[in-house]
């Protein structure tokens, strides 16, 4: 007798890439925010901070920032405006 399989749902509404904020991402931001993005993370806007981009990525009622370096928290202490 065979198991079913479910059929894997894809969570993303687009793909970040589509995002008018990809172009000003760091190259480790674009890899971080791919990974995200299977995740069902969106890219949301970039913030400039002290000189620096942080983008914000959102899920569901989730937030996520990627420093410039890449690297993701998925805990920020960042309040986004209604």
């Amino acid at each position: 007798m065979k198991a079913q399989v479910s059929p894997i749902t894809e969570r993303r509404q687009t793909s970040p890439e589509h995002s008018e904020w990809w172009v000003k991402l760091s190259l480790a931001q674009k890899f971080s925010a791919s990974s995200l993005g299977k995740f069902g993370y969106e890219l949301a806007f970039v913030r400039n901070e002290n000189g620096r981009n942080l983008a914000v990525l959102t899920c569901d009622s989730g937030i996520a920032v990627i420093t410039e370096d890449g690297d993701i928290d998925t805990s920020p202490d960042i309040h986004i405006r209604d």
